[in-house]
């Protein structure tokens, strides 16, 4: 039984291939056709599903779309309708794609690949529920959806047991963390990116100072995490911009520029709406648990990539497990899509699994041969060697303590915003100069912007608290006392922009301002050559932590071929380039451009 499963017309299009239950392929389309959060028709990632399944277009039983077009065109429309005439300018703009393409995808499928068989449709709520239940280690579990404005629904959750998710309750638009968290986004002159990571590490360097105002102000928060926004402050569900006059007032201060210096009221403000983001999510959590009994609890929506609210969560050890989602956003509706369908619509078991580590995690892109990638190399001239697996984690290990930078090119391409073991950007943790130089002149953003600390299980509780049951990505801890012990003292009379001076830590790199940072979690069985890596550079250097971020720079998706990473290692400052089993280092006779091959 194949199953297509295909998340199309909304922000970061994906298509997903499920082969009698098991996931067998997923990719995001940005990643083929390298624009960033492409929301086309995802051709490109439709063949790559149809060619690592090894069938052809008339071998699909069912294609699902993550959403019913229709339905969802009337929720816009009633949004529309509600709000009139202060939408007019937005109506005109958007129902021309709505009437031209959205509502076709029947017709655009059957011209892009030749599909004219059967298409299931399941709400938008429960592709949301089936992504982040289905694929998840659990037999029984309760799930927690915290998305943006969504179609109709926000906020939701349920329980799953065995093939079948039941939804308990919602909060309908136009009340939403996401936009909430999003429109703090666009007053301080961030972009709402992997649910406003941007803004999350500007938080660090502030104070919430603002906390109670918007509490007051701009949402009326219950105890039990449900709300209502002030629409007074907000315009949009009139379109964009998210705000109106009346929130600038409030703050007594207009929007700030792009590009222009962040003041110590924008990063009180991140602080702020951060601290209020992470109070919502844990009275939320706190429900669920009081009222579906469940032990374990599983995240989705885009909010769920939000690390420092997924590590209250973890903390207050409300639930015995917890497992997050880790496409998480729109990406992550072709997946539930497609298990939705093969679970729910035709009513097929969900297999147990013994371990919390999902089979094939999400390393679920297409992989390069050995044979390919020196074809490739081949064809540029350039200069490079080849090595043994072990030879790889000996050399990387030693240039990390030799304080390179390496861009590391391994396996199958995950799927999600982050990236970890496949497609990643490598250094040393212990350095005090590696994160600006990895910001400034290799990702090109922001300087406060933040990196993460990937290591192993049996390390772990050498460097955080791990009394918890940590769900291994996509999560914020403080690091143990000793290793930034003079951390809280040093820092007490920084304000601002001072605060991104390396804290006084063992691990400067990786830790913010308030000796916090982001976890990820290696396992063997889904990244075997990074966590020899991480062994190996613990064994020789004694030191578990290696720092990692996603291998692309600012503005441009996460490289997905060779060609991708070559062209990414010539136009940076990285320092070496290992591809498969080939290391490629910077030196003076390499081409400045990608040769056509």
């Amino acid at each position: 039984m194949n199953i297509l499963g295909i998340s199309s017309y909304n922000r970061n299009s994906a298509a997903c291939l499920v082969q009698d239950g098991v996931i067998v392929a997923a990719a995001q389309e940005e990643r083929f056709s390298r624009k960033k959060d492409d929301s086309s028709l995802p051709r490109q990632s439709i063949y790559y599903c149809l060619e690592a399944g090894a069938i052809n277009v008339d071998d699909l039983d069912f294609v699902t779309l993550y959403d019913k077009p229709l339905h969802k065109l009337g929720r816009i429309l009633k949004s529309y309708i509600g709000s009139a005439p202060a939408g007019l300018i937005s109506f005109l703009n958007n129902m021309p794609t709505w009437f031209s393409q959205n509502l076709w995808f029947k017709e655009d499928l059957e011209e892009a690949i030749g599909f004219s068989g059967t298409i299931i449709y399941p709400e938008h709520l429960q592709s949301q529920a089936a992504s982040a239940f289905f694929p998840s280690p659990f037999q029984e579990a309760a799930f927690l959806i915290i998305d943006g404005l969504g179609p109709s629904t926000a906020t939701s959750y349920g329980t799953g047991s065995n093939n079948k998710i039941s939804i308990e309750a919602e909060i309908k638009a136009p009340h939403s963390l996401g936009i909430l968290y999003s429109a703090f986004c666009q007053f301080t002159g961030l972009e709402f990116k992997t649910a406003g990571n941007h803004l999350i590490d500007l938080s660090h360097l502030g104070e919430a100072k603002y906390q109670k105002l918007i509490l007051s102000k701009l949402m009326d928060l219950k105890e039990d995490g449900s709300f209502k926004l002030n629409m007074e402050y907000f315009s949009y569900h009139d379109g964009i911009p998210m705000i109106n006059d009346n929130f600038a007032k409030l703050f007594g201060r207009t929007p700030r520029l792009p590009y222009s210096p962040f003041s110590q009221m924008d990063m009180d403000l991140a602080s702020s709406i951060q601290q209020v983001t992470e109070d919502v999510v844990l009275r939320m959590a706190k429900h669920v648990h009081k009222q579906t009994g469940q032990r374990n609890l599983c995240l989705g929506g885009d909010i769920s990539l939000n690390c420092s609210a997924n590590g209250r969560i973890a903390r207050e050890s409300l639930f015995d497990d917890l497992w997050i989602q880790h496409p998480a956003g729109e990406s992550a509706g072709a997946i539930g899509a497609a298990l939705f369908t093969w679970h729910q619509y035709l009513n097929n078991p969900k297999p147990l699994i013994a371990t919390p580590d999902t089979p094939k995690g999400s390393c679920l892109g297409p992989s390069f041969s050995n044979k390919s990638i020196q074809n490739f190399l081949d064809s540029q001239n350039t200069s490079y060697s080849e090595l043994s697996d072990q030879e790889i984690s000996e050399i990387i290990a030693d240039k990390i303590d030799n304080q390179e930078i390496i861009g590391w090119f391994q396996g199958r391409m995950e799927l999600g915003p982050t990236s970890v073991g496949t497609r990643a950007i490598i250094g040393d943790a212990r350095s005090d100069t590696i994160r600006a130089t990895i910001n400034q002149k290799i990702k090109k953003r922001h300087d406060f912007r933040s990196v993460s600390a990937t290591t192993v299980q049996e390390h772990l509780g050498d460097y955080f608290d791990n009394d918890h049951n940590w769900p291994g990505v996509l999560t914020t801890a403080k690091l143990k006392d000793k290793l930034c012990p003079k951390a809280a003292a040093e820092q007490a009379d920084l304000t601002g922009i001072e605060k991104l001076e390396p804290t006084p830590s063992s691990l400067p790199a990786i830790t913010q301002a308030d000796c916090s940072a982001k976890i990820q979690l290696i396992k063997k069985a889904e990244y075997p050559l990074y966590h020899k890596l991480l062994t190996t550079f613990y064994d020789k250097y004694g030191c578990g932590i290696i720092l990692n971020t996603p291998f692309n720079i600012d503005g441009e998706p996460i490289v997905c071929t060779p060609e991708d990473a070559y062209r990414c290692f010539l136009k940076t400052e990285l320092n070496s380039l290992i591809i498969g089993n080939f290391l490629i280092e910077k030196n003076n006779n390499q081409a400045e451009e990608v040769k056509e091959k």
